[in-house]
C-alpha cells in the first residue's frame, strides 16, 4: 500500500461548490446525484462499512470524490464507477490535488453499474457507496450477483429502501428486496444520515445499510427460479400463496410444491424467509429449459450474471 502520511484531504461544502462551479454542473435527480460535503459524514461511512487497508473496494457514483478520498485515507485500492463522463473525467485530477500520495490507488471506470459486466484489477472484496437513490436496490442486487468476491459492504440509499432492504418477515416493509437481498447476506440497517449533510439537499430522509456475504441458501435450484417465486409472491402481496404462485407453475404443482415446503398455502409472502421461498421452488417442476441443479451461486472468485432489475 502507498505512503499516505499526508492524508487526503477531504472534501467540505466550499471544495464541492467550487467543484462545481468549474464544471458548470447542475445535480440532476435523473441521475440521483446528491453530493455529500460533510467530511464528517464520509468518515462515518468508512469506519460502519469495516474496510482496512486489505480491502479493494467498489464505490458507484463517486461524484466529485468526497467518499473516495475519504476510502483512501483506510484502503488498499478503489474502483469507483462513475456513468456521468463530466465526472469520471474529472475525478483523477480531484484526487491527485487532494490525495496526491494515494491517488494512483483509484481507477475510475466510466459505466452504467447496471450495466457493468466485469472490473478491472484484482477481485474486490467490499462495496462502499452513496448509491443513486433512483436505481439504489437494482444495482445493489446486479453487484451482489456479478461479484461474488464482494464479502461485506455499507451503501447509503434512501430511509424507505434502508427498511425494506433490512426487513424481517412478517414487517409491512417486507417484500421483493428483503428477500433477494437475503439470498446474497446478512443486511441490517446501520444508522440514519441527515439531509443537510448533500448538496443539493434531498427532499427524503437517507439510511445507511450494511451487509455480510453469506452462502446462498440452495445450490440444488438456480437462483433465478427463486427470484421468479418471490417476484410472483410479491406481485399480489395481499392475496393467498396457492393463487399468486400459478403464474410459475399449474395449480396442482403448487399445492403439492408448498405441501413439501412445509408452507401454509393460505400464507402471503410477506410472512415467508428466503429459506421458505428456496423451500417451494426446490418442490416446483422446472422451468422449459432449466436445469434441476445448479451451483453457480456459491462465493467463488468467479463472476456470475446479472440479475434482473428490481424495484423497490
Amino acid at each position: 500500500m502507498s505512503d499516505t502520511s499526508a492524508g487526503p484531504r477531504l472534501l467540505g461544502p466550499a471544495e464541492v461548490r467550487q467543484l462545481a462551479a468549474e464544471l458548470d454542473l447542475r445535480p440532476t435527480k435523473q441521475r440521483g446525484q446528491n453530493f455529500v460535503i460533510d467530511p464528517n459524514t464520509v468518515r462515518r461511512i468508512v469506519r460502519e462499512s469495516g474496510v482496512g487497508p486489505d480491502d479493494v473496494v467498489v464505490e458507484v457514483g463517486p461524484g466529485l470524490g468526497s467518499l473516495t478520498l475519504a476510502l483512501l485515507e483506510v484502503v488498499d485500492r478503489v474502483v469507483a464507477v462513475e456513468l456521468d463522463e463530466l465526472l469520471a473525467a474529472r475525478l483523477p485530477r480531484t484526487l491527485a490535488e487532494h490525495a496526491p500520495a494515494a491517488a494512483e490507488r483509484c481507477e475510475v471506470v466510466l459505466s452504467d453499474a447496471l450495466r457493468v459486466t466485469e472490473l478491472p484489477g484484482p477481485p474486490p472484496t467490499a462495496l462502499v457507496a452513496n448509491l443513486p437513490y433512483n436505481v439504489s436496490v437494482p444495482v445493489l442486487l446486479h453487484l451482489l450477483a456479478l461479484l461474488p468476491s464482494l464479502e461485506r459492504g455499507l451503501v447509503m440509499v434512501q430511509a424507505e429502501v434502508a427498511d425494506r432492504l433490512a426487513a424481517r418477515p412478517g414487517s409491512k416493509v417486507y417484500g421483493v428486496p428483503s428477500v433477494k437481498a437475503a439470498w446474497y447476506a446478512d443486511v441490517r440497517r446501520a444508522g440514519a444520515i441527515g439531509r443537510n449533510v448533500f448538496w443539493p439537499a434531498p427532499n427524503v430522509d437517507s439510511g445507511l445499510v450494511a451487509w455480510t456475504r453469506r452462502e446462498p441458501p440452495s445450490t440444488t435450484v438456480p437462483r433465478e427460479r427463486v427470484f421468479e417465486v418471490v417476484d410472483a409472491a410479491f406481485a399480489q402481496r395481499r392475496k393467498a400463496l396457492r393463487g399468486v404462485l400459478r403464474s410459475v407453475a399449474p395449480a396442482e404443482a403448487v399445492d403439492a410444491a408448498l405441501a413439501a415446503a412445509g408452507v401454509d398455502p393460505l400464507a402471503r409472502g410477506e410472512s415467508l424467509t428466503v429459506e421458505d421461498f428456496v423451500r417451494i421452488a426446490e418442490a416446483l417442476p422446472p422451468t422449459s429449459g432449466q436445469p434441476s441443479r445448479q451451483s453457480s451461486d456459491r462465493p467463488s472468485r468467479q463472476q456470475s450474471g446479472p440479475v434482473p432489475e428490481e424495484r423497490a
